[in-house]
């Protein structure tokens, strides 16, 4: 497989007739990991779901590609099958279909017909990352997060990641209510798959998950831009000053776009 790119450029997006994201652009190749940090209702969380493709989110102008294709044209699964994949903040639960039917059949639509993994691999696969992420067997068989704890919802995407191996992983504040030893299990994970064949976008508020998942490029959003990108550094000058010291540089009064993006 070829080294991945995904490419926004300029995308503009509105909700409900208001417009979030205004002019974003950013383009994350295979082997690179991306932080995005911003203050709450800058556009974070649109923009992952627009790369996804939820109907909500109206796309007004710009382009995003997948490899040199046009993935705004894409259905929803067409995207999943095509190697994007969403970690998302808040997981669904879906009663009556186990985590192992939900992955298996997710992997299958993947590979395309004819070309279905085997069960035994499957199993071995699926019971060798499980350990990985210290999750007990008896997940494999459970409903996919009913009942789970937030932890268990995380590692649960993090394991949906490590089967499926996207071509590019969006994590949405992954990190959001994670105690520090589940942090660390979810990190482990996410570095087990950095490598060239896959590029991850990090969307969160908080340094300490950037000590465990080291970003190679860290964009700081406002009023639905990126308004400045640095390497590491920048997340923990954000950790020890907050977003005062860029709103003063940038002249910006309020950096939010709306209650809820």
């Amino acid at each position: 497989m070829s080294q991945p790119k995904l490419t926004i450029e300029d995308l503009q997006v509105s909700v409900e007739g208001k417009k979030i994201l205004k002019g974003l652009s950013l383009e994350i190749k295979g082997g690179e990991v991306h932080a995005i940090m911003g203050p709450n209702g800058t556009g974070k969380s649109t923009l992952a779901s627009t790369l996804m493709g939820h109907p909500k989110y109206k796309v007004e102008s710009g382009s995003v590609t997948l490899n040199g294709e046009n993935v705004l044209e894409m259905a929803t699964d067409e995207r999943a099958r095509k190697g994007i994949f969403l970690a998302m903040q808040y997981p669904s639960e879906i009663s009556g279909v186990t985590n192992a039917d939900f992955l298996r059949s997710a992997i299958n639509a993947r590979r395309g017909e004819g070309n279905e993994i085997s069960l035994i691999k499957f199993v071995r696969e699926m019971e060798k990352k499980m350990s990985f992420l210290e999750m007990k067997e008896s997940f494999a068989q459970r409903y996919v997060n009913e009942g789970f704890s937030g932890g268990e919802k995380k590692r649960n995407e993090i394991l949906q990641m490590m089967m499926l191996k996207p071509q590019i992983a969006i994590l949405d504040e992954i990190d959001s209510g994670l105690d520090i030893d589940a942090l660390k299990v979810v990190a482990k994970g996410v570095n087990e798959m950095k490598g060239p064949e896959m590029g991850v976008l990090v969307i969160t508020h908080y340094q300490r998950l950037l000590n465990y998942i080291k970003p190679d490029y860290v964009h700081i959003m406002m009023q639905g831009r990126i308004v400045r990108s640095g390497g590491p550094e920048l997340a923990e000058k954000l950790e020890a000053e907050g977003y005062d010291w860029i709103k003063e540089e940038l002249g910006i009064e309020d950096e939010t776009v709306s209650q809820r993006s």
